[in-house]
């Protein structure tokens, strides 16, 4: 077993240790990124709701301070929106807007598509990884990746969907458990309305099984003892988002961090109601009337925009009952006060504690 595998030589990484890129709310900041990097792993910024510009401006930020790779990921996924049964939703955000001192903003609904305008940037700036969520890049975008050496990653919940990653394209699968925070990367959520949740042990090895290419694990390692049962079961590195989530650097809000610390193993759930999309995150006041209601959500990504202004004034307001409390099943294994690099160096100290024990170095 080797902690300086082929996943860290086709990133060029030190450590198998991948910083998710945790779209919204400018949480994935580049001061995390750039300390990731510095530490050895990499450091990814969630860009998927961000202005082309604003990425622009991001990537030429972490270039001043870090020599080391990074990634860039983005929804690959079509931004439509479908405003069918809008009013009854709108009615219902409208008791919450009222606890938080809002009003409605009168306006057509309507979702900015920018993947292209995104991705245009990426290969501009000669960003060197490009991670995606909901889907595999298309073809077009993926042609041009091979074109401009670009790393490919794909976050995936499925065999089937490691496979469709692998045929067009892939270069890095990762490999999402049920036990992961936030939104996965179920392609149909059509075929499955709440994800396809099957666990990260079960997936993790059947995938591996089935593909060539690097597998990363993903959902609710915590630091090296997760680390050393994905590489036992065969992956090459782990991607974690809610452990970095909690760190210094992190720009999570501070009441959403200490809601972190403040949870365990059953406070999550899996919900639409924020975004339209199945999410794992800490239930609360937003989460409880939604469902008390029986009304459903609209579809992503009409419901994330429609949410927006609940989630941005909660913030605002610091009332971490209206907020998408975003994070995985592992919470009871964070520490508070940790800086990225720590998490990294200390990560990847206990995995080969574990390998002296286990005598495998």
């Amino acid at each position: 077993m080797n902690l300086d595998n082929r996943v860290c030589e086709m990133l060029d990484i030190k450590a198998p240790i991948i910083q998710a890129g945790m779209a919204g709310d400018k949480i994935t900041t580049v001061d995390l990124i750039v300390n990731v990097c510095e530490a050895g792993g990499l450091g990814t910024l969630g860009a998927a709701y961000m202005h082309p510009e604003d990425i622009r401006q991001a990537v030429r930020e972490i270039r001043k301070y870090t020599k080391r790779p990074f990634a860039v990921n983005l929804f690959a996924t079509e931004m439509a929106d479908n405003t069918g049964g809008l009013e009854e939703v709108q009615q219902l955000l409208d008791t919450m807007r009222g606890v938080l001192s809002i009003k409605r903003v009168e306006q057509e609904v309507k979702t900015k598509n920018l993947f292209k305008e995104q991705f245009k940037v990426l290969v501009e700036e000669q960003v060197p990884i490009v991670s995606t969520a909901f889907g595999v890049l298309p073809p077009y975008a993926m042609k041009i990746a091979k074109e401009n050496d670009i790393k490919v990653m794909t976050m995936v919940t499925t065999v089937k969907e490691a496979l469709t990653a692998q045929e067009q394209g892939t270069d890095v699968i990762i490999a999402q458990g049920s036990e992961a925070g936030g939104h996965r990367g179920t392609f149909d959520v059509n075929e499955h309305p709440y994800g396809a949740n099957i666990g990260l042990f079960s997936l993790v090895s059947q995938i591996v099984d089935q593909v060539d290419v690097p597998v990363i694990a993903t959902g609710g390692i915590m630091d090296g003892r997760g680390l050393i049962a994905a590489l036992a079961l065969g992956a090459s590195g782990v991607q974690m988002g809610t452990a970095f989530l909690a760190t210094q650097e992190s720009g999570a809000h501070p009441c959403y961090k200490e809601a972190l610390h403040e949870s365990n193993e059953e406070s999550t759930v899996l919900t639409r109601h924020f975004s339209g999309r199945p999410a794992r995150g800490i239930a609360n006041t937003f989460i409880k009337e939604f469902e008390t209601s029986k009304i459903q959500p609209l579809c992503f990504p009409t419901q994330n925009t429609i949410t927006g202004d609940i989630r941005k004034a909660a913030a605002k307001l610091g009332d971490k009952e209206y907020m998408s409390l975003w994070c995985g099943q592992s919470t009871r294994l964070l520490e508070r006060d940790r800086t990225a690099a720590d998490l990294v160096k200390a990560t990847m100290q206990q995995a080969e504690n574990i390998l002296k024990t286990l005598n495998y170095s």
